[in-house]
């Protein structure tokens, strides 16, 4: 387990690696294309030092690389710029957004497709602002009201991945807990049981109920998020979400364990258009 920036480091010195070898260049041959000593390469490459998006652009100049997707992706990975060198929406708020946050927005930012258990509280892409706001308000008990609002902000602005060209592919499950939790207030929740319905129709939503019935579960010990990334599985991780920070798994063996928990996870649930039956159901008080 590792936190964001080192596996962010690690992922990106790798690909760059690949993508170095890929073009016929030994490191040191690399280093003088782009005037740099060889060993700043290596630490690079091995995620020993971080590096700027703007030292990752003339790598990614000098190795041929065009791919417009790619290029954003390895550069949000160096850190807070686009390709033209502009910061990320979340930048404005990095004031308030404590740095495992901005990890996991930056990921999401440019990830394909995202598998994510729940187990307490509705997705972040799929809150109302009603319910986001009190859901940050526990979380982050004692923000002033203009920090409150901040995160609010912040957590509707994420959910434009939904809705970008091509969109993020939402899979989720949630535990009927998820549903139940009375989170705002009755009308808070009424609304927000109508919006999960409203989203689960979406082509890329793919929006599951695990009822109290199924009994327990591979998915009781906790919440997850699987990132998978266009143009290349190197890059996928696991997130766990912790009271004070997130830890990142990476390591093949985990990626393939969480992959084979959610597919688990997915059987065990309700189809789709069940899910939608059952939200509707408790929507109406039954």
């Amino acid at each position: 387990m590792q936190n964001g920036p080192a596996v962010r480091r690690r992922k990106l010195g790798a690909e760059l690696r690949m993508l170095r070898t890929g073009a016929g260049l030994t490191s040191g041959e690399a280093a003088r294309l782009v005037g740099w000593h060889q060993s700043k390469v290596s630490r690079i490459e091995t995620g020993a030092s971080g590096v700027k998006p703007a030292d990752v652009r003339l790598l990614l100049d000098a190795y041929g690389v065009v791919e417009g997707q790619l290029r954003e992706l390895l550069l949000v990975l160096a850190g807070s710029e686009d390709t033209a060198g502009r910061h990320h929406w979340w930048h404005a708020y990095r004031g308030v957004l404590p740095p495992a946050y901005r990890d996991f927005i930056s990921l999401e930012s440019q990830a394909s497709a995202m598998r994510t258990l729940e187990t307490s509280v509705v997705p972040g892409l799929l809150q109302t602002p009603e319910y986001a706001r009190a859901v940050t308000r526990v979380a982050a008990d004692g923000l002033d009201d203009e920090a409150l609002d901040a995160l609010v902000e912040v957590r509707l602005a994420r959910q434009d991945v939904l809705r970008n060209e091509p969109p993020l592919e939402l899979s989720a499950v949630l535990d009927e807990a998820v549903l139940r939790r009375e989170v705002g207030g009755p009308g808070v929740m009424a609304r927000q049981l109508k919006r999960l319905m409203e989203a689960a129709q979406l082509p890329q939503v793919r929006l599951q109920v695990l009822p109290f019935a199924a009994g327990a579960h591979v998915g009781i010990t906790g919440p997850f998020v699987i990132f998978s990334f266009p143009s290349t599985s190197d890059l996928n991780v696991v997130v766990l979400d912790q009271l004070t920070s997130s830890l990142y798994l990476e390591r093949k063996e985990d990626l393939q364990a969480y992959a084979e928990a959610f597919n688990t996870l997915q059987i065990h649930a309700l189809s789709p258009e069940d899910s939608l039956d059952y939200i509707a159901g408790i929507g109406d008080g039954a």
